[in-house]
């Protein structure tokens, strides 16, 4: 009974809406398109996805996104280790300093990279002051470019996600691995990385679907020459109007997205029952 209020309100704003595109998919657009569908039950839409264009953009969206996710928890995973165990007493000042920048717009964080990597931006600039480079880096609307505004902008996700196990673990864990001779790179590899495991799971899950439904970062960065699946979906749903394939496509991502996050969760699940 205690659980009805949330099993509710999942089922109203989040189950409900996946059953009208779920619904569109299986028609076809007609007419002037947008919501004008018939031809019920159709299959038509699920057969263009096998059309080599749209399985790139797939393909293409989920590489950005694992690497994406790799490099947060290379990046996360240091951060959260030194708040969570080196920190001290100012461990929750750090980490509140290090979020007080994402309060902003995530749509202001992503226009100024488009700043910092334009042909004048500061590292064309420093490069060219060091004469390394005598003409501009094609920083901006590069693959790079997307990745990295990514990066920047999830990485607060991650390094909570990391930071909150890391910040409960069991210390004297560690220190008995010490004592019994383990050195450091052993006592991290077989006691801090299997505790962290959870927060590691946690955190890849948390950037990585937002990373493949990322839509602002592709755009602005990307310049059109790094297409994400949300790009796709954006493009069906206004300029071209097919609202059904569009419908298709969000359908189509949502399930490739699940059944990457099973597969992982399923694996690091395997591992966890092992290091319990």
């Amino acid at each position: 009974m205690l659980a009805v209020p949330a099993v509710a309100w999942y089922a109203a704003f989040f189950l409900a809406p996946l059953v009208f595109p779920l619904y569109f998919s299986f028609g076809v657009s007609q007419g002037q398109g947008g919501p004008n569908i018939g031809g019920f039950p159709s299959l038509e839409n699920y057969q263009r996805l096998g059309e080599q264009e749209f399985l790139d953009v797939f393909l293409n969206t989920l590489r950005m996104a694992f690497l994406g996710t790799v490099a947060l928890l290379m990046l996360a995973f240091p951060m959260a280790y030194f708040l969570a165990t080196r920190a001290g007493r100012w461990k929750f000042v750090l980490l509140t300093l290090f979020i007080v920048p994402y309060w902003t717009s995530f749509l202001i964080r992503t226009y100024s990279w488009q700043i910092l990597l334009s042909s004048n931006g500061p590292p064309n600039a420093f490069l060219e002051y060091l004469g390394l480079i005598d003409e501009p880096l094609d920083l901006l609307f590069s693959p790079f470019a997307v990745w990295l505004g990514l990066v920047y902008n999830y990485l607060p996700l991650m390094v909570i996600a990391l930071f909150v196990t890391l910040e409960r673990m069991d210390r004297s864990l560690v220190e008995a691995a010490k004592d019994l001779g383990a050195g450091r790179v052993a006592t991290f590899r077989k006691v801090t990385l299997p505790l962290a495991l959870p927060g590691v799971l946690a955190g890849a899950i948390l950037v990585f679907v937002p990373l493949s439904g990322e839509y602002i970062v592709p755009t602005l960065l990307g310049g059109g020459k790094s297409i994400f699946i949300g790009n796709v979906i954006v493009q069906q749903f206004g300029a071209v109007r097919d609202w059904a394939f569009g419908a298709t496509l969000g359908i189509g991502m949502s399930v490739v997205i699940l059944a990457v996050v099973g597969c992982v969760t399923l694996g690091l699940r395997g591992q966890l029952r092992r290091v319990a």
